[in-house]
């Protein structure tokens, strides 16, 4: 699977090839400690020092080469293939190579971190229902209408335990459920599947 690199990604990476190696390699070891421990002006404000150039070039070139890390970290490209996504931009072979090696080195690492900053979504613990039907009111003597009352329990990570009160009419339940239904059945064909592995 190639990475489909951006103009605007192109644009951020194209900084890369008018440094240093050492400082393409210095820039990967920054990406990673950003997505560690969030973003730093000094550093970015110390390295454009350093090279003469604005703050924003270099962190535009440090951000470009987060994503590019991230991405191919998160898609598990193999070494083929990610040579083969920045070979479109054009750099000599000796940077693609110090790309090539940022990447094995910090890929595990990387998907740690994505790991640890994905949300935590609470599951399905029980769910409990009731079915009220209205017959009459003052104004209408003569009326029909159901209401289906669900008691939805969560659990999260820590086996915490939340309820949700949820109140909906027989017309929009069955709505719900077809959809649910369809969605579940999306699920099961080839295309998902090879996403869902591409994910893990």
């Amino acid at each position: 699977m190639l990475l489909v690199l951006s103009d605007e990604h192109k644009e951020h990476l194209g900084f890369l090839p008018k440094v240093d190696t050492a400082v393409v390699g210095e820039f990967g070891r920054i990406a990673v400690e950003f997505l560690r421990r969030g973003t730093n002006n000094k550093i970015y404000e110390g390295a454009a020092r350093k090279l003469n150039v604005n703050v924003e070039t270099v962190q535009h070139g440090v951000e470009g080469l987060m994503f590019l890390l991230t991405e191919s970290s998160k898609l598990m490209i193999s070494e083929v293939d990610f040579q083969d996504s920045v070979l479109v931009l054009g750099f000599s072979q000796q940077l693609n190579d110090v790309l090539l090696q940022l990447y094995l080195e910090h890929q595990r690492e990387i998907r740690c971190i994505l790991t640890q900053l994905a949300p935590s979504l609470p599951s399905y613990h029980n769910l409990e229902w009731r079915l009220d039907v209205q017959v009459a009111s003052r104004s209408l003597r003569q009326q029909v209408v159901p209401t289906v009352t669900t008691r939805l329990v969560l659990a999260d990570d820590g086996g915490k335990h939340s309820a949700r009160i949820l109140q909906t009419d027989p017309a929009s339940l069955l709505h719900l459920i077809s959809t649910l239904e369809t969605a579940l059945g999306a699920m099961k064909t080839n295309h998902a599947r090879r996403i869902l592995r591409n994910i893990k």
